[in-house]
């Protein structure tokens, strides 16, 4: 195990108007961003491209996995005017393309699901040219609530897998994988225009064989775009990072899924979910 992050995990902050104005912007609609709370390496660069993953329903989440940044706790009350706020946000700063995901809200009936419809309609009805990518928790299964999201057609359904199925009882102790991998089936099951989108993360613990298998399952249900990105631990509270991987690998494993089928696949140490989210289309 590594004592301290390589150089190639060294990331370099830079402030500038841009930067500013993307945070002032998202404090003055009282909006959460998963930049932020998951202490993204990248947001700097993000906010200097003038993106952000918007999260709604809360910072507060009801699942306790061992990776993440995010509070755990009791979540909070919905926010009726966060939709129109998030959208109004997306004209602000002039997107062209917008993440929307979501703490999970297993206290809730239908997981948060009418609100990423509410969120999804606001933004078309202000700016109906903008691409939108929903980042999804996995509703505990909903059939129903998952549906409703796609039916309000967002181009990208995304959907983290996280880890390999191995690791999941240390990692994400409440969510189940094949739950998981079902939900994305059912994307391309009920409308098959709609993109769909996974992403891991390594560093975990996991064997290169791990990952393997995973991409040919994620192939199997006709996964369309992975991210791959290395685990930073939050904290000494947090999962501990077992190994940094080598960008060399990441490169091996951009080369493997592209092979499997994925017609888009982002894997770089600094890689995270939304990074350069809207590449599948820019590589068009």
């Amino acid at each position: 195990m590594y004592e301290k992050k390589p150089e190639w995990l060294k990331v370099k902050l830079k402030l500038d108007k841009t930067n500013k104005f993307v945070e002032r912007t998202i404090d003055k609609l009282a909006l959460n961003t998963v930049c932020k709370e998951a202490n993204c390496p990248n947001r700097m660069e993000c906010f200097n491209r003038r993106t952000a993953t918007f999260m709604i329903l809360g910072n507060v989440c009801s699942r306790n996995c061992t990776f993440c940044n995010v509070t755990k706790g009791m979540p909070q009350k919905i926010d009726e005017n966060e939709p129109m706020n998030v959208a109004q946000a997306v004209k602000a700063l002039n997107l062209k393309y917008v993440v929307v995901t979501s703490v999970t809200r297993d206290d809730l009936e239908d997981g948060g699901s009418e609100q990423f419809v509410r969120v999804i309609e606001e933004i078309r009805k202000l700016t109906p040219e903008v691409k939108i990518e929903v980042l999804i928790p996995d509703f505990k299964g909903s059939r129903e609530a998952l549906i409703k999201v796609i039916k309000a057609k967002p181009e990208v359904i995304n959907h983290n897998v996280e880890t390999v199925p191995n690791l999941y009882s240390n990692v994400r102790p409440a969510a189940v994988y094949e739950r998981s991998l079902e939900l994305l089936k059912r994307v391309k099951e009920e409308d098959e225009s709609i993109y769909t989108k996974s992403g891991i993360m390594v560093g975990l613990g996991e064997k290169e064989e791990e990952v393997a298998a995973l991409m040919k399952d994620l192939i199997e249900v006709q996964c369309d775009i992975l991210t791959i990105g290395q685990y930073l631990a939050p904290s000494s509270k947090h999962h501990p990072v077992i190994e940094y991987i080598h960008p060399g690998i990441f490169n091996r494993y951009e080369e493997m899924g592209l092979s499997l089928g994925f017609k888009h696949v982002v894997s770089s140490p600094l890689t995270r979910s939304s990074y350069f989210a809207d590449g599948i289309f820019n590589d068009k």
